[in-house]
């Protein structure tokens, strides 16, 4: 059997094809007992599944039971071969191609050494081998120096490790158009913020302002950037969301426009921006 193909439904559709292709590609035959073509395909796929070894996932969906789900996906005619990336319909071709024109289309969809390289380095970062990740994704980028993706990583990693401004001169490199990559938009706000409280207190001065006078709107201000700067992102919305509630005026309403800030870097599905959203809107109206 091979490890790399799998039969997927209707039912298994989202979490083995779309969610699954966010970590490898997904190529997905469209197939049915009855087609010629799709008998010279199949095997094909099989072989480069096997071959490629993991580098992407062979998933097959017998349209004759799964109508609903060819229907969703546009397929007209058999076989239809749809690849998957990052969650999304990538690229996709119909009918029996010849294996070379197989081998390409897929080639076309897999990450290239220094991606390889950079995916394998942001595995080790979040295990916490900081060190080991940073020393790939600077060989990564020796391989590869016009890769945005790369440069992301690596200014990831160097913010994390608190070196903010190095941070900052790499996401400088990375091109105006992966700039409207979500994760690369919310790296950038990660950096601005990081670079705009390098020069604020520590936490412990700010807490002992605020505890002193619960007043001092501008402390509690700075309080919540740092723990911004720092992910600490609870404790940042609740100085926030108190600002909101002492003074909605407070620096030309910087309680509301930072909380907004926030909420737009983390994104809409983040579980505190769904809470603290609410919350707003409850102090707000």
């Amino acid at each position: 059997m091979n490890p790399h193909s799998l039969d997927v439904t209707h039912a298994t559709f989202e979490r083995e094809v779309v969610e699954r292709s966010k970590h490898v590609p997904v190529v997905v035959d469209f197939w049915a007992p009855w087609c010629g073509p799709c008998k010279a395909l199949g095997p094909i796929l099989e072989k480069l599944a096997a071959e490629y070894g993991g580098r992407f996932v062979l998933a097959k969906v017998n349209s004759d039971d799964n109508q609903a789900l060819a229907a969703q996906w546009g397929v007209r005619g058999i076989p239809s071969v749809k690849a998957f990336v990052n969650g999304q319909l990538a690229d996709e071709f119909s009918g029996a191609l010849p294996e070379s024109s197989v081998r390409e289309f897929i080639g076309s969809l897999l990450p290239s050494p220094a991606e390889e390289l950079a995916n394998a380095a942001m595995d080790a970062h979040w295990a916490g081998d900081s060190e080991r990740a940073l020393a790939m994704l600077r060989q990564a980028r020796e391989m590869d120096p016009a890769h945005d993706g790369v440069k992301a990583g690596l200014a990831e990693v160097l913010l994390d490790r608190g070196d903010a401004p190095a941070a900052a001169g790499v996401l400088a490199e990375v091109g105006d158009a992966a700039r409207s990559d979500p994760r690369i938009a919310a790296l950038a706000a990660r950096v601005e913020l990081a670079v705009s409280s390098a020069g604020l207190p520590d936490a412990s001065t700010l807490e002992q302002a605020v505890a002193a006078d619960p007043g001092d709107l501008e402390s509690r201000l700075k309080l919540a950037r740092l723990h911004a700067s720092r992910q600490e992102y609870a404790s940042a919305f609740d100085q926030l969301l108190e600002i909101v509630h002492r003074d909605r005026k407070f620096g030309d309403d910087s309680g509301r426009r930072t909380m907004l800030s926030l909420f737009e870097m983390l994104g809409p599905d983040h579980e505190l921006v769904r809470e603290y959203r609410r919350r707003l809107a409850s102090a707000l109206y």
